[in-house]
């Protein structure tokens, strides 16, 4: 595989670090959002061996399919395009809409039974998808 070096949008560096810092960085908390809902849905389902209600499903289900697969595309459109800022409305619309469902989902649904344990997971999952967002945003927008 050849590497593009010169490439502007995603600038490959010869030395260390090779990539830019909020793709570092990026790895990291994306990993801590993997793990802490992998610790959920194991703890969901070892622990407390409880069935998710459907209305939660459904919850999540639209949280991720009509906000975050639509932000993964918006987002890496926005990277590879030349002009990013033609992405920047419908990335803020869906960003809102998936910021609202999750926020629903947190307190509706999980405020009341969950644990300290399980807790600890939610805001692994939802703090570390937020700082990764904020960061490949600023890796797009903030030159």
């Amino acid at each position: 595989m050849i590497l593009d070096y010169d490439n502007q949008r995603l600038p490959i560096q010869i030395n260390f670090p090779y990539l830019p810092w909020q793709l570092i960085v990026m790895m990291i908390t994306g990993s801590i959002a993997t793990i802490g809902g992998f610790l959920d849905w194991r703890f969901h389902r070892k622990t407390l061996q409880m069935k998710v209600s459907k209305k939660e499903r459904i919850v999540e289900a639209v949280a991720l399919g009509f906000g975050g697969l639509p932000m993964f595309l918006l987002m890496w459109l926005a990277m590879v395009s030349e002009n990013p800022n033609d992405f920047l409305i419908p990335i803020i619309v869906v960003l809102i809409f998936t910021v609202t469902l999750i926020c629903y989902d947190e307190f509706v649904f999980h405020k009341k039974r969950c644990e300290e344990v399980e807790n600890r997971y939610h805001k692994m999952l939802v703090f570390g998808n937020g700082i990764t967002w904020l960061l490949w945003f600023h890796f797009i927008y903030v030159k």
